[in-house]
């Protein structure tokens, strides 16, 4: 989330925020360098790596490893790949335009301006294609798959309607185009596996997923009905059976991915309310479409309170300690995390929540009144109330891999070596295994 085009809280020197591909990992950008912190643990927020340097608008990290994707708020048309581990640059790209948006994962990297699209091969940087043309995208949206096999870019056919472009950056052709929404759209997100695409339009009440690449429509929710909001981010949980969407609203939805149980067929209304539930479904097929889309819509299987309305936010859904979390980075400089109970659902009990932006103090959890029974630490059985330690700077965890080095050099030097073509990842558990050099 990029906040250096926001408007909130001025003293707040947070200029982008985002999580990383699987949840393991947040990044921070700041206006004197970035941060990047694990997401290991409820009680704390471990802080990884710091660097001070210039004001970071757009930062993102690739997976576990130590490549990140940097773009300053001085120089906003130039993307900085670096090595954050051996606090290296490993090559830079200039653009015509301003960059709004990154998006990689272990096959390509997309750089996206208002106008036009950026393909990067992830391996050696090089550019393997370009989108041009396309319909006036200032917010730069755009949502790239993170699997291997369905490496899909999702990006606005048109800045009138919620038409949605589906691209494969493998073989590089356009796949399909999705009629999603009547309004421009608001928000895109793929799940882990690449086969669904949830989608949301600017008026911001109904939530759409759709099935990837053939674009047929497998599930439809309801947020609201009574006002129209601004969706600022979706996230589908790992296993792709829950979907979270956060807005301009207090409250942050969680939606379940599961299709309505099918009665058996041969059984006969049992009772008048049998015959009356009968009734009621086959006259749905005389009601106009919408109100038949009305009956068909789901609704929130749970949902999460923020402490404020109003200003920008992403969330996201991972696990934690072998729990499932609901995730929220806003605006106001705090990470919040949620329970969230994956049989009974209802209200999200707060666990903790994490100053970011640099400014003393971490303010305690509110007071939470909820009638959902708390979950608990699953090895101790004790509850996540403990202080939060205060991160070390510039520590890298023991998992966190490298991203071989361009041996051609860095920022352009010359060294010995091979060549440009010659950029490697040695990370196993996280990438492919691929023949090179040991160093």
């Amino acid at each position: 989330m990029n906040l250096a085009t926001k408007t909130g809280d001025e003293q707040s020197d947070l200029l982008f925020v985002n999580f990383n591909q699987d949840c393991t990992s947040l990044a921070v950008g700041t206006r004197t360098g970035y941060k990047l912190f694990s997401l290991s643990s409820v009680d704390k927020l471990e802080q990884i790596y710091d660097n001070e340097s210039e004001d970071i608008c757009i930062v993102e990290r690739l997976f576990s490893s130590s490549l990140v994707a940097i773009v300053s708020l001085s120089s906003p048309r130039k993307l900085k790949v670096c090595h954050f581990k051996k606090g290296t640059e490993i090559c830079n790209y200039s653009y015509s335009n301003s960059i709004l948006a990154v998006r990689l994962n272990r096959q390509r990297l997309i750089v996206c301006l208002e106008e036009s699209l950026y393909i990067h091969n992830i391996r050696d940087m090089k550019v393997l294609h370009t989108i041009r043309d396309t319909p006036p995208n200032p917010h730069g949206l755009c949502a790239l798959s993170i699997n291997n096999d369905n490496c899909f870019l999702a990006y606005p056919g048109s800045n009138q309607i919620g038409e949605v472009q589906i691209f494969d950056t493998i073989n590089l052709r356009a796949v399909t185009m999705i009629p999603a929404h009547d309004n421009p759209l608001a928000s895109l997100a793929f799940n882990a596996q690449g086969t669904k695409l949830a989608t949301a339009s600017e008026k911001g009440t109904v939530i759409r997923v759709f099935s990837i690449p053939d674009g047929q429509k497998l599930f439809e929710f309801r947020r609201g009905v009574k006002r129209c909001v601004s969706i600022y981010s979706m996230a589908f949980s790992a296993d792709s059976l829950f979907l979270s969407a956060s807005s301009n609203t207090e409250t942050v939805h969680i939606f379940k991915l599961e299709a309505p149980k099918d009665r058996p067929t041969e059984q006969e209304p049992q009772g008048w309310m049998g015959y009356f539930g009968q009734a009621l479904k086959s006259s749905a097929t005389y009601l106009p479409s919408q109100m038949t889309e009305m009956f068909n819509q789901g609704r929130a299987f749970a949902t999460a309170r923020l402490p404020n309305s109003g200003l920008h936010n992403v969330c996201a859904l991972a696990t934690i300690q072998k729990v499932p979390r609901q995730l929220v980075v806003s605006q106001d400089g705090y990470l919040y995390i949620y329970n969230l109970d994956p049989n009974e659902g209802g209200e999200c009990m707060l666990l903790r929540q994490h100053r970011l932006d640099g400014r003393a103090g971490d303010s305690p959890v509110p007071d939470v009144s909820s009638p959902d029974r708390p979950l608990t630490h699953p090895s101790t059985g004790t509850s996540y109330a403990s202080s939060v330690k205060k991160p070390e700077s510039s520590v890298v965890p023991a998992e966190s891999q490298p991203y071989q080095e361009l041996e051609h050099g860095t920022s352009g030097q010359e060294r010995e070596g091979p060549g440009l073509g010659h950029l490697r990842l040695d990370d196993d558990n996280e990438f492919p295994p691929m023949t090179h050099k040991s160093d």
